[in-house]
Formats: C-alpha cells, structure tokens, sequence
C-alpha cells in the first residue's frame, strides 16, 4: 500500500469510529429517553386535540371509499334499469352477471399494481391517481353504448378501487396512533356503507347515466383533500426524506406537549424512533432469506393451517349472500315480494350498514372472534330461513305479511356485519406470523375477491338451481349453518392473543375443540406415556 493509499485508509477508519461512537450515542441517549417498555405511548399526550390532526388525516385519506362503495352496488341499480322496456342499453342474464362481478376480479388484479405505486410514489400520491382510472371508467361507463364498453368501464373502476383504498389502509396504519388504529381504520369501512347509501339513492332518483356522470364528482373530492394532508412519515424515512418527513411529524403532533423537561418535542422523538426502526427493518429484510424461506414457511403448520382455515371461512362467507344481496339488492328486493319500494329497501339496508360498520369497530375492540362470528352466523341463519319462508309463504297467497323479509333481511345484515362479514378480513392480520404476513395476505386477499367473482357470477344460476328466491334464501340460511359449525371446530381464538401462542396453537393442533395442546402439555403426556410404559415393563 503506497503512502497516499496508506495515510486514506487510516483516515476512513478514524472517520468510521468516529461516525460509530457518534451514532452509539445518540442511540443510547433515544433509548434512556424511550424507556425500558420500548414504546412511545408513554410520553404521547391523549386528549381529543391531540388525536385531532390523526382523525382529519384519516378521514381525508379514506375518502376514495365512498367511490368504491359506490362502485360495488353501482350493478344493484345498474341492472334493474337495463332490464326495462325503454333501456338504450339491452342485455341478457348472463352479461349481466358480468357487469355486476367482473370489478371483484379486477381489484386483487389491480392490487399488484398498487403495492408498487404506494411503495414508489407514496401512499397520497397513489390516492391521486386513483382518480384518474376512476374519471376515465365512469365517463365510460355513462358513455356506454354496447355491453363491452359497460365492462370495460367496470374493469377501469376497478383498478381505482386498489389504488384508492389500500393505500389509504396503509397511510392511516402508520399516522395512527397505537390504541387508535383500529378506531381511525373504522373510516374505511363507514365511508364504504356511506357509498352503497349513496348508490341506491342516486339510482332511486337518477338514471343509471347521471349516476355515473355525478359519481366523478365524488372521485374529485379525495383527490383535493389529500393534498392538506403530510405524507406518511414512516414512508419518507424509508425513502430517506428525513426533512419532510419531520415536517409531517410537526403537523401530526402540533398538539402535543414538550417531554424531557421542554428539551425535546413528541415529534423529535417520534422522529427517532421511524429512523431507528427503518434500520431494523433493513437488517431484518437482509437477513430473511429470500423468496425461498417465505416459501418454505407456508409448509410449515403455521403457514399453511390458517392460510387453508381463512380460504374456508371466506368460501361460507361469500356464498351465505352476504354480497350477493349487495350487489344485486334492488333485483333481490322485487323477488322477495314485499311492497316496500325496492329502491327504499335497499337505501334502509344500507344505512344499517352504515350504522353497523361504526357499531363494529366496538364490538371487534371488546369480543372474542369466535363468539362474534357463531353468534353472527346464527342469527343471518335464522333470519335467511324466516325471510325465505315468508317468500314461499307470500308467493303461494298464504300470507300477506310482506313486510317480515325486508325485516328478516335487516336483521341478517345486522348480524352478518359483527361476524361473517367483518371478521375474516382482520383475521388475515391475526393469524400468520410476521415473517411472510404480507404475501399471505395478498394470497388470502386476493383469493377472496376471486370466491367473491365466483359467487356473484353464479346468482342466477343459483335462482334456478333452487326454484326460485325462497329456496335461494334458505340456501344462504344453510351456508351460514354451515359456516357456523366451521368456525366452532377450526377457527382459533385471535382476540387478545399473542401471536407466539397463536403459532403454537397451529404447530400442535388440527382442531379447536377437545382441548388445546401445547409444546408443554405434550410433554407432559410423553413423559407421562414414558413412566406409564417402564412400570408395565417392571
């Protein structure tokens, strides 16, 4: 090594020690302020103002909900107008069905694209240009002369239906605060039911054109509201904009109080924090294993048991009618025989579940999963027989008591929304563990929107399978049996669990029932096996 060479290298290793001794110090100095429990909460002031800035964020960010609310029962008041005698636009059954179903099948499609925008472009960014796709398929679907061109615009819708929601779901999880999450989370699904209101409003008033035309009205507004809204912090570190991202800190805490004696800011602190686990998270990620250890833990019990246990559920799920009478709720209405208004039917329904979406986030923060979804199984049982038997009953002139199956149907859809309807979407973030998490989602997720193409597609199928409506609902009435007797055996308990039990629960048991086995439990029976064989060998 030459002297130049020599004298650079001795100053590179100064330079690095010094660097290392600086970054160890600023460490140990977060970590006295942090604490031993490893958590900010502690030091995070919870008023209601404080939380405020958190609250506007979300429900800005949230927003493009009510568009895919929109969007999904958009066919419910779609069809019904088609298939009258003055439509411009005729169609058959079957292409009917296509119109209703193929969004499902576009959005896991459309996903794949979206995780690399958010990642690429930012969680507000890919909220931005959700409104173009969404602009672009309803000025196609409101200009739609052919049943091809209405497709083409569902499948457009579609792709906005990703791009706005999941990255919105994202960018509230990482703003949240930790015990406010779940609370903010709730925005989506509101502003979902608050869609389908709109839906069956519009279309009770409007034609199915002029409902497309308004609906780039509501894809506008998000566009605009993001932009008074910071970037997700976390997402700027990751992308090393340390300095916007502690502008956005300032703005989420505004509020907050000075900590450490007035030295330091909540936001200061908070900073640190996203800096230091952002490095965790790239030595974790380095150290992973590739795509062939994910692969590899899927054959484990603990990857394939709840990826095999949600795929079940999420089967009873779709074929119980919870969707199908979603998107297909003015035709279900008219074949129910009730005299009740068919558009008004439908805009109660989904007011209830508007209602039940904000009543969920409570019920999911203090029952147990399974309690919520064998309860809630029952009861959209025994609603879907009453109401399919007061339709035979209707339809044959025995009664004329046509008001029971709206309130047979309302009732079921209070039901469904505490238990078969909600709960095996969150379980997809409760049951697998953390190293392949995000690819099982995506498998479950998608996987579900598929069952739930399946399943639209095959309503009038169905209608003539079981003769008629009536036999419909009591076929959805049995599925949801079903589902309850699924749940009761396989499904574990996630509600307040820790996740290394759940994966213990899976390395050593098939079923629910019978009692739970543990690491410990069997060894204590193989040791009890043990000395049971050695005294009848002695």
């Amino acid at each position: 090594m030459d002297a130049v060479g020599g004298s650079c290298y001795s100053l590179n290793i100064v330079e690095n020690a010094k660097r290392i001794r600086e970054e160890k110090e600023r460490e140990d100095k977060f970590n006295e302020t942090l604490g031993s429990c490893g958590s900010l909460s502690r030091y995070e002031s919870k008023t209601f103002k404080n939380l405020l800035p958190q609250m506007l964020a979300s429900s800005a960010a949230a927003l493009f909900h009510v568009v895919v609310g929109i969007s999904l029962a958009y066919s419910a008041i779609l069809l019904p107008q088609l298939d009258s005698e003055d439509s411009d636009l005729k169609i058959t059954k079957d292409q009917g069905a296509w119109i209703a179903s193929v969004i499902t099948i576009t959005i896991p499609v459309s996903g794949m694209t979206c995780g690399f925008l958010m990642d690429s472009v930012g969680r507000l960014n890919t909220i931005k240009l959700a409104m173009v796709p969404a602009v672009a398929g309803w000025i196609v679907i409101a200009t739609s002369r052919s049943v091809t061109m209405m497709i083409i615009g569902r499948i457009i819708t579609g792709f906005a239906a990703a791009w706005g929601t999941s990255p919105a779901m994202v960018y509230i999880t990482e703003i949240a605060r930790a015990d406010m999450r779940g609370s903010l989370m709730s925005f989506a699904p509101a502003y979902t039911s608050l869609g389908v209101v709109l839906a069956y409003f519009q279309g009770w008033m409007l034609n199915w054109r002029t409902v497309a035309w308004v609906c780039n009205v509501y894809a506008l507004v998000p566009f605009v509201l993001v932009m008074f809204i910071p970037e997700s912090p976390a997402w700027l570190v990751a992308k090393g904009r340390n300095e916007q991202a502690k502008k956005a800190l300032v703005w989420f805490n505004k509020y907050q109080p000075l900590i450490q004696n007035g030295n330091q800011t909540f936001a200061q602190l908070q900073f640190e924090y996203l800096v230091k686990e952002h490095e965790e998270k790239e030595k974790s990620r380095l150290n992973s294993g590739g795509l062939s250890a994910k692969i590899k833990e899927f054959f484990k019990p603990t990857g394939y048991k709840p990826l095999l246990i949600l795929l079940g559920l999420f089967v009873f799920q779709q074929f119980s009618g919870i969707y199908i009478t979603l998107f297909y709720s003015i035709t279900f209405f008219k074949e129910v025989g009730s005299d009740m208004d068919p558009y008004f039917a439908s805009i109660l329904i989904g007011g209830v579940r508007f209602f039940m979406s904000i009543v969920n986030t409570y019920m999911l923060k203090t029952f147990c999963r399974r309690t919520l979804i064998i309860g809630g199984s029952a009861g959209m049982a025994v609603c879907m027989f009453v109401s399919g038997l007061y339709t035979y009953w209707i339809k044959e002139g025995v009664t004329t008591l046509n008001w029971v199956p709206v309130v047979a149907i309302l009732l079921y859809v209070v039901t469904s929304m505490v238990g078969l309807l909600s709960i095996p979407w969150t379980m997809t973030a409760e049951l697998f563990p953390i190293e392949i998490r995000g690819v099982a989602h995506s498998i479950v997720y998608s996987s579900a929107y598929f069952i739930m193409f399946l399943s639209i597609q095959s309503y009038n199928s169905l209608i003539d399978a079981f003769s008629g409506v009536a036999g419909l609902q009591w076929f959805f009435g049995v599925t949801s049996l079903a589902g309850l007797v699924y749940a009761y055996i396989l499904l574990p308990e996630a509600h307040g669990i820790k996740l290394a039990d759940i994966q213990e629960y899976f390395m050593y048991n098939n079923v629910y029932i019978g009692g739970i086995k543990t690491k410990k439990s069997l060894q204590k029976q193989n040791k009890e096996q043990k000395e049971e064989l050695m005294k009848n060998n002695v």
